[in-house]
Order: C-alpha cells, then sequence, then structure tokens
C-alpha cells in the first residue's frame, strides 16, 4: 500500500474543500461577503461588513433560459436555483452564477430583489450588520406545491409560498 505523506494529504483535502464549498464572483458583490453553512438551508452568504439601507449589494446572475427549459431543469435536478427575469425568460444560477443564489429565503428578509433592464438586484432593505446572513424572500406561488420554510423568523409563514 502507498504512504501518502501528510503535505499530500491536506493539498488534497483542499482541492476537494474548493470543488465543495460554492464561492461568490467578486465582480457581481458590492460589499464584502462570504460563504459558509447556514442554519438555514446548506451554504448561505453573510456580510463581512456593514452594508446600509437600500444598496445594491449583488446581482443574481446565471444563464438565460426559457420557462420551457426552466421547467426540464426543475423537474431533472434535486437543486434548483431558477428566478424569474420576466414571462418568458429566467435565470438559472446553477450555471455561471454569480454566488446570489445561494441567498436563503427569510420570511422577514433584509433583501429585496429588483429588475433593473434585465439585471435581477438584490438591494438591502434595512441595515446589515456584519455576520447577519443575507435573505430574501423567494414567494414562491401559492397554487403551486407548498415548501416547508425553515427560516426562524417570528413572523414566519411556515411556507416559503404567499397568498397572491
Amino acid at each position: 500500500m502507498p504512504q501518502v505523506s501528510y503535505n499530500s494529504l491536506q493539498s488534497l483535502m483542499a482541492r476537494q474543500n474548493r470543488l465543495t464549498t460554492p464561492s461568490l464572483d467578486p465582480r457581481y458583490c458590492n460589499f464584502k461577503l462570504r460563504v459558509s453553512p447556514s442554519p438555514i438551508h446548506r451554504w448561505g452568504i453573510y456580510a463581512e461588513e456593514k452594508i446600509p439601507t437600500r444598496r445594491k449589494v449583488m446581482e443574481y446572475t446565471g444563464e438565460k433560459i426559457s420557462r420551457k427549459e426552466s421547467k426540464k431543469r426543475a423537474e431533472e435536478r434535486e437543486d434548483v436555483y431558477l428566478f424569474t427575469l420576466n414571462n418568458y425568460w429566467n435565470i438559472d444560477g446553477a450555471v455561471n452564477g454569480s454566488g446570489a443564489q445561494l441567498v436563503n429565503h427569510s420570511c422577514d428578509p433584509n433583501l429585496a430583489a429588483r429588475i433593473v433592464r434585465d439585471h435581477i438586484l438584490y438591494m438591502s432593505v434595512r441595515e446589515i450588520q456584519p455576520g447577519e446572513e443575507l435573505t430574501i424572500d423567494y414567494r414562491f406561488e401559492w397554487n403551486v406545491e407548498k415548501v416547508p420554510c425553515k427560516c426562524g423568523a417570528k413572523t414566519c409563514r411556515g411556507v416559503i409560498n404567499v397568498k397572491s
């Protein structure tokens, strides 16, 4: 059995972590942010500095796809990162996404999405403190399968879905 040195094992583990830990594309982040495990769901994005109210925090990017393609991908994947851009197009954050697809849902979010000239911008709705997880209200439609919510907010609806 071949021997593996401690340094080569550490190097292998570091490469594995880079492959499994999601990352942010700094070109689309307007503040210092980091990706870390989240108590809400898998990974989350955390502020590394104070973020003032009503500021662009980051942009949601990815592959622009039709609703038909979106439906196909949603049926094929366990993890789905689709954001509705307009009546025809969605953005698939899983393909060349900025990392904004990792922002978790909360019923009491600190971010809101704004669509400006076909760009999906995440804007702060209040001051965000360093170390705080960034969240947005996904607002899934009420007439689709109910998705349980684990946000922990005092105003939690119990599901990610909202009534129209």
